[in-house]
């Protein structure tokens, strides 16, 4: 059974099954904290609304039996248990099939809230967490080798994601075939962190370095992971610097984090001791009886279960290699309601400008009062431009994220309308949500929403006005509005 198991990838195995449940405790953690006032019984986009037009062939979900914000935050604290669990190492200690279940488990759960997530489950990061949950389900335990077709098909997945995201750039905006692109993507990235305004104001020759550099590591080193062992490790050790560079410059949940994981495939166990060994010299010797699984016999069960789960997989391919190859090419598609095998990529095209939604309320009984405006900030977005942008990947704001959107004007805003009831309601999951409530005595009378063109200010502005953004009012997306005065009198009480 060579052919099917290997010895020389056990840490690989190891940091591939508690990588991807550590972003599973973040993923769980972000819905148990959001999921009830985003989509719950008085969420902004219900589930039980959902559920009832579209059919459960279409998007499969253990809330399709029945919702409850309740049930929700069980299967949330499941979920964040299951992968504490893999992540102490607990499940590995038995036989194979342990921890099999426990990651078909986190696999369901966690396709259960994301196929009733709505717009604020539509990330590419989503599906990408579903499909490496059930994948490395197959690896298997201590117990037995490190199955080397699950190996090789996650190598498949992390092509696709690199790959993908190298395609859709060349294939899209000018701004990444001229290099310009990285002139403007630190200032109108969706949600910067606190590193973004210094890199936004490095010389250009350095943002069209990073421009070729990333085509370098998305074009050239996915096809590498492919290659005989050292080419493959280091085709790895190339991508995971390039995505501890995102980690470093923004805020994109826990994509960059998984793609580091997965990473892991293509890395042999001498590489993984070698770069330990950089810091602790004693970690370069092989460790006895690391493979002594490798040199038995492989459960006749657990290998046709991998064969045919890989099979499985491999069929499912078709639809997203031929998305590869097509000038047309989808960004973050998923081909079947298991987001099983699917397409990614980001970014195909830069935003120039910085537009972003400032609410606000007035408890004045006159909305024409300019004095009486007072903003909501939220958490992530930019608003105060007196605040540094804050840190929060891996952790997925979504609010945030659809804020973003909106500004670029998105089509899916019927969440926004009742997002501003609720602040008219002064609705208490709702508020949390955001970093200061400018009404803590009780709700406004109106609330409005302006737009407004937000840049760095330029490294002069910083030191005599001491703000990192410099804005301009630019329109207005929804004039003050208030709740009819039944609603507003049954909010009070």
């Amino acid at each position: 059974m060579d052919w099917f198991g290997t010895g020389d990838y056990d840490i690989a195995r190891e940091v591939l099954q508690r990588g991807i449940a550590v972003i599973f405790v973040v993923a769980f953690a972000s819905a148990l904290a959001q999921f009830p006032a985003l989509l719950g019984d008085n969420g902004l986009l219900p589930v039980r609304g959902f559920v009832a037009r579209v059919p459960f062939r279409r998007t499969p979900s253990l809330f399709h039996w029945r919702y409850s914000d309740r049930l929700l935050r069980l299967v949330a604290w499941s979920g964040i248990a299951l992968a504490a669990a893999v992540v102490m190492g607990l499940p590995q200690l038995g036989p194979a099939w342990w921890g099999m279940i426990v990651f078909l488990l986190l696999f369901a759960g966690y396709l259960s809230i994301v196929n009733v997530g709505q717009t604020f489950y539509s990330f590419g990061w989503e599906s990408l967490l579903v499909e490496a949950g059930f994948v490395v389900a197959f690896l298997g335990s201590n117990s037995v080798a490190t199955p080397v077709p699950i190996l090789i098909f996650l190598r498949w997945l992390l092509f696709r994601l690199e790959f993908g995201a190298g395609l859709i750039k060349l294939r899209g905006g000018r701004e990444w075939r001229d290099l310009t692109a990285l002139f403007y993507h630190h200032e109108t990235q969706p949600m910067p962190n606190p590193v973004s305004w210094f890199v936004h104001h490095l010389p250009r020759w350095f943002h069209r370095g990073e421009v070729l550099a990333n085509h370098a590591v998305q074009i050239i080193a996915p096809f590498l992971i492919f290659a005989p062992q050292p080419v493959a490790s280091v085709a790895a050790g190339v991508i995971v610097l390039s995505q501890l560079w995102l980690v470093l410059t923004g805020n994109f949940a826990w994509l960059n984090w998984i793609t580091i994981v997965l990473a892991a495939s293509a890395v042999d166990d001498p590489a993984f001791r070698w770069v330990g060994g950089l810091f602790m010299p004693a970690l370069r010797a092989p460790q006895a009886g690391a493979s002594a699984a490798a040199a038995g016999e492989q459960p006749p069960w657990f290998v046709v279960v991998v064969l045919a789960v890989t099979l499985g997989l491999l069929v499912l391919s078709y639809w997203p290699a031929r998305n590869l190859l097509r000038r047309r090419q989808l960004m973050n598609a998923s081909f079947n309601p298991f987001h099983l095998v699917n397409a990614y990529g980001a970014f195909g095209t830069v935003t120039k400008d910085r537009l972003e939604v400032v609410v606000e309320g007035s408890d004045s009984a006159d909305p024409r009062d300019p004095t009486a405006w007072r903003a909501y900030e939220f958490r992530g977005k930019p608003g105060d431009v007196a605040r540094l942008p804050g840190q929060f990947a891996p952790y997925h704001l979504r609010l945030d994220w659809l804020m973003w959107f909106l500004a670029l004007g998105s089509r899916e805003s019927r969440w926004f309308e009742v997002f501003l009831a609720r602040l008219l309601q002064g609705d208490r999951a709702t508020l949390r949500m955001l970093a200061h409530n400018p009404f803590a005595a009780g709700p406004p009378r109106y609330v409005r929403a302006r737009v407004f063109l937000y840049r760095f200010s330029t490294p002069a502005e910083r030191r005599s006005e001491h703000v990192w953004w410099v804005r301009t009012e630019v329109g207005t997306l929804v004039p003050p509005v208030r709740l009819p005065a039944e609603t507003e009198t049954r909010a009070t009480d």
